[in-house]
């Protein structure tokens, strides 16, 4: 079985010690190397080239205790053929050098291949080319460290009067040992308490953002660059769900050492992604490369493109709900502890509070904003005078407007109003509105073709602060002003095309985003538009998109024009002269017939607006009881009508003629007329009709 040798009988072999020069040169060169050398690996290895005039042996090993498994670990070997690395670890009862360390003993084993104990630890010295072991404990002043293991190839290699040269040596190792150790653990509980220190100044940082930030970006710039310090990653970010699109909203987001793709603002779906998860469960999660095989494609792009490695998944709960997911990622495999899942756990519930109260200021802000925008409209539109105060008339094509009012009214579709200017839009799109569910909310009015062009998009959509040079504050748009009610659009066949995808996608998504932001607006309204084009024929001629008008023609109403009800006439002037006469008070208690009829026959191109105007004029000259209308104007602006009609008349002949003679009066076909014209055959020949043209 071998022999085991007490510490005290080899202390007394080294006091016999024979007084050999050449031998204690030896020892004086091995104690030099021991106190210049401190990295054990080269220790070892530079003792191994030095102990062969002192001992024989090809295996050298030193295996230390670790207390905090109970394991013994292999720290550092030196063997011609080595097959264990650095840090394999041993069992205690699997492992010679533990009984060495346990009882502080030499052990001397002479033919390892038939020693009966630690079959593991002797099937691994016989790996090794040993048959003979001397294992030595290391032991300093301090503590018991573990063993120093020689091994020779020949049987019976070691004795007890070889053992002063082993003792001497392990002595001297111990304490450089010990040493290094008591370094490690200074410098280790250094790291510690800095740390330690970092993170209660994160933490403090946090309790003061959320104290002082309600904006989002304030709040992460707060605390973003000792989180990362601190916990070793490289970007962090929040994502907020967004239950209406069953994804998440990526927020705050933070990567100095990207390639650009997290700064973007991101969406990345609920379902087949970390943050779900977390949100489903309401517990941390950690992942490291490669990561699962069902992560969403869009997800697992971003992690693939930013060479995330690490990440970890934190809830945001607040009032027992989770408001988001604070995500940590790192580009180095070194994966999230328990300890660092403990640490992080306060400072995810502070950036909840936090963004629990960002969401609410944001929310509040947008209110007020929204409030203010929406009285200063109000009070524009109590010092607006309407066109018309109620819908007067009750001719057959009146009473269709209004029975197609009162059909498509209680819905929530697009109605599409079409008429000649001045017959009464606004007020049709009025009186949807007031006999809608939506009649407790704001109608919001925009005449599309008042607005330039380079405004229009910013009074649609808002913008924000900046967003173009005179963009001073941020600004509610229509759309966002007249949420839960109804936008009016007048004259929507002036909006630009480039102008048209974004006003379709409002239609179609509820969705956009204001100029200079690339946040989402939802907005829950309903439509109604007016024009006095033909948006058909715009369609055709490409200046219109077809989407877009399918979108708007849900529900088209259209209003005759004043001409095509003229019974209706009377009972407008009748209206009219009682509005004018009680706001300027005067009292007019007669309309000549003369007068009635005069205006009964007139065409009124300017429609019921120019009837009002005609009415108001007429009231300010009457001086008694009797209405007195200047009825001359309307004598001269229909001869002036007429004298122009003829020459649109005469214009069109002319324009349809020269057609005809520069295609040789080829009507239809590819080379015909009509396609120059840009009009179908057949009205190209109802109009040669009508015009009296002929070859």
């Amino acid at each position: 079985m071998g022999q085991t040798f007490s510490a005290s009988v080899a202390l007394k072999e080294v006091e016999r010690l024979p007084q050999c020069p050449e031998k204690w040169r030896a020892l004086l060169e091995v104690s030099r190397i021991i106190v210049s050398q401190e990295n054990l690996s080269e220790l070892l290895h530079d003792l191994a080239g030095r102990l062969h005039s002192l001992l024989d042996f090809c295996y050298l090993s030193v295996v230390l205790h670790d207390p905090a498994r109970n394991v013994m670990r292999l720290h550092t070997l030196e063997t011609p053929a080595p097959k264990l690395e650095p840090g394999t670890e041993f069992a205690m009862d699997e492992s010679s050098s533990a009984w060495v360390w346990q009882h502080q003993q030499p052990l001397i084993i002479g033919d390892t291949q038939q020693y009966p104990q630690f079959r593991w630890s002797m099937q691994r010295f016989l790996s090794h080319g040993a048959r003979s072991i001397c294992s030595v404990p290391l032991t300093s002043a301090r503590r018991r460290l573990g063993a120093m293991n020689f091994g020779a190839a020949g049987v019976g290699a070691y004795s007890a009067a070889e053992l002063e040269v082993p003792l001497l040596i392990a002595g001297q190792v111990a304490n450089t040992i010990d040493n290094a150790l008591s370094y490690e653990e200074a410098r280790s509980l250094q790291q510690q308490v800095m740390r330690e220190r970092d993170r209660l100044r994160l933490l403090l940082e946090v309790n003061n953002s959320v104290v002082s930030n309600l904006e989002f970006e304030e709040l992460f710039r707060a605390v973003s660059g000792t989180l990362r310090q601190v916990m070793e990653c490289d970007s962090v970010n929040v994502s907020l769900p967004d239950p209406e699109h069953h994804d998440f909203q990526v927020y705050m987001v933070d990567s100095p050492a990207g390639n650009g793709l997290m700064r973007e603002q991101l969406r990345i779906p609920m379902q087949g992604s970390g943050s779900g998860l977390v949100l489903e469960s309401g517990k941390p999660l950690t992942w490291t490369y490669p990561f699962p095989d069902w992560l969403d494609p869009r997800a697992k792009r971003i992690a693939e493109i930013e060479g995330f490695e690490a990440i970890c998944f934190l809830p945001l709960i607040s009032q027992g709900r989770v408001r988001g997911i604070l995500q940590l990622n790192r580009r180095t495999p070194t994966a999230f502890t328990d300890e660092d899942l403990e640490f992080l756990g306060p400072i995810a519930n502070q950036v909840a509070i936090a963004v629990e109260n960002a969401l609410e200021h944001r929310r509040v802000t947008e209110a007020r904003e929204r409030l203010l925008e929406e009285s200063s409209y109000l009070r524009d539109e109590i010092r607006t005078v309407h066109d018309f105060e109620e819908i007067v008339g009750n001719s057959i094509g009146l009473r269709s407007v209004l029975k197609q009012v009162e059909t498509v009214a209680p819905t929530d579709s697009t109605v599409l109003i079409i008429g000649e200017t001045g017959t009464g839009k606004e007020l049709v799109a009025r009186a949807i509105h007031n006999l809608s569910a939506r009649s407790d909310h704001i109608l919001v009015k925009l005449n599309c073709a008042a607005i330039p062009t380079g405004l229009l998009e910013s009074e649609l959509f808002g913008h924000e602060k900046g967003a173009f040079t005179g963009a001073i504050a941020q600004k509610v748009g229509r759309f966002e002003l007249a949420s839960k009610g109804t936008l009016f659009l007048d004259e929507v066949g002036d909006i630009p095309l480039e102008l048209q995808p974004k006003l379709l996608r409002v239609l179609q998504e509820k969705e956009f985003e204001r100029l200079g932001s690339t946040r989402t607006q939802r907005v829950d309204i309903r439509l109604i538009a007016a024009t006095n084009r033909n948006l058909a024929q715009m369609v055709a001629d490409k200046q219109f998109r077809s989407d877009l008008y399918y979108r708007l023609n849900i529900f088209p109403i259209s209003v005759p024009a004043l001409c095509d009800r003229s019974q209706d006439i009377p009972m407008l002037v009748r209206h009219f002269v009682a509005k004018y006469a009680r706001e300027m008070n005067k009292v007019i208690e007669d309309i000549p017939d003369e007068a009635m009829e005069a205006m009964t026959r007139y065409s009124w191109p300017g429609n019921v607006r120019e009837l009002q105007n005609f009415i108001e004029r007429a009231v300010i000259l009457s001086m008694g009881k009797v209405l007195r209308a200047p009825l001359g104007e309307l004598e001269r602006t229909a001869t002036a009508v007429s004298a122009n009609l003829n020459t649109l008349e005469e214009t069109e002949r002319s324009h349809i003629r020269k057609a005809l003679e520069e295609t040789n009066w080829v009507v239809g076909g590819r080379n015909g007329a009509a396609k120059r014209l840009g009009i179908k055959r057949t009205t190209l020949i109802y109009k040669m009709q009508k015009l009296g043209i002929a070859r």
